[in-house]
C-alpha cells in the first residue's frame, strides 16, 4: 500500500493529461505547417491543365511579379519579338495584377539553367493562345520554340516537350472539341524536333460529355 508521500497530488493526473494532449497538437500543427512549405513536387511537370486547353477556366493564375529565383513570365513575353502582337494583346490581367500565364521549370535542353515553358492562356474560357519555351544563354532567356495555333499547351515530361493541340470541328463549341494532337518534341543538334505525335478522337456517348477514344 502507497504511503500519502508517494501519493500522486490530486488534479495532477488530469494536468500531465492536458499537457500530453496539447503537446500532440502542436506536434501535429508543425508537421501539417512543414508539409504545406515543404518541396515544390517534381520540377520538370506543368501544371495538370488538360481541362484549360479544353476551356475550362483556369482557378488560379501566376501574378505579374516573379517570385525569387523564378522569371518574370509575363515581362518575358511582354519583351519577346517572336511572340505575335495578337497573343500579346491577350496578355492581360484578368483580375488585378493576376496574369493567365501557367509557368513550367525543368531541364529540356541541356543548359545549365532550367528552361522556362510558358503558356499564356484567355481570361473567360482559359484556352492556351500561346505556347514558348525560354532557354538561358548568357545571362539571358531566349525563345527556342513557340506554338500560336490556338487551343495549345505545351508541358514538360521527363525531359522532353509534349505539346496538346486540341482539334474542332465544324460546330464545336469551345467547351467541347472533336479531339487533340499530342506531339513530343526533343532537343537535338540545338533545336527541337519532332519525335513523334498521336491523335485522339473524343467521344461524346456518355452525357453528352468530349472524353478520349482510341483512334482508328
Amino acid at each position: 500500500m502507497r504511503g500519502l508521500s508517494d501519493a500522486e497530488p490530486p488534479g495532477r493526473g488530469a494536468v500531465r493529461a492536458t499537457f500530453t494532449a496539447v503537446a500532440v497538437l502542436v506536434a501535429l500543427g508543425l508537421f501539417a505547417s512543414a508539409c504545406a512549405t515543404g518541396g515544390t513536387g517534381a520540377r520538370d511537370e506543368g501544371p495538370a491543365h488538360a481541362d484549360s486547353v479544353a476551356g475550362v477556366a483556369s482557378s488560379a493564375t501566376p501574378s505579374a511579379t516573379a517570385m525569387p529565383g523564378q522569371v518574370n513570365a509575363v515581362r518575358l513575353v511582354k519583351d519577346d519579338p517572336e511572340v505575335s502582337a495578337e497573343v500579346k494583346r491577350e496578355l492581360k490581367p484578368c483580375v488585378a495584377d493576376e496574369y493567365p500565364v501557367d509557368v513550367s521549370y525543368g531541364e529540356l535542353t541541356g543548359g545549365s539553367a532550367d528552361d522556362v515553358v510558358v503558356n499564356v492562356l484567355t481570361c473567360g474560357d482559359a484556352v492556351g493562345v500561346g505556347s514558348y519555351v525560354y532557354r538561358r544563354v548568357a545571362g539571358r532567356y531566349e525563345n527556342v520554340f513557340k506554338a500560336e495555333e490556338p487551343p495549345v499547351y505545351a508541358e514538360i515530361d521527363r525531359g522532353d516537350l509534349v505539346v496538346t493541340k486540341q482539334v474542332y470541328e465544324k460546330g464545336d463549341p469551345v467547351s467541347s472539341p472533336s479531339g487533340e494532337n499530342v506531339i513530343t518534341y526533343r532537343w537535338t543538334a540545338n533545336r527541337f524536333t519532332e519525335e513523334y505525335r498521336t491523335h485522339n478522337d473524343y467521344s461524346t456517348a456518355v452525357g453528352g460529355v468530349a472524353s478520349p477514344a482510341p483512334s482508328t
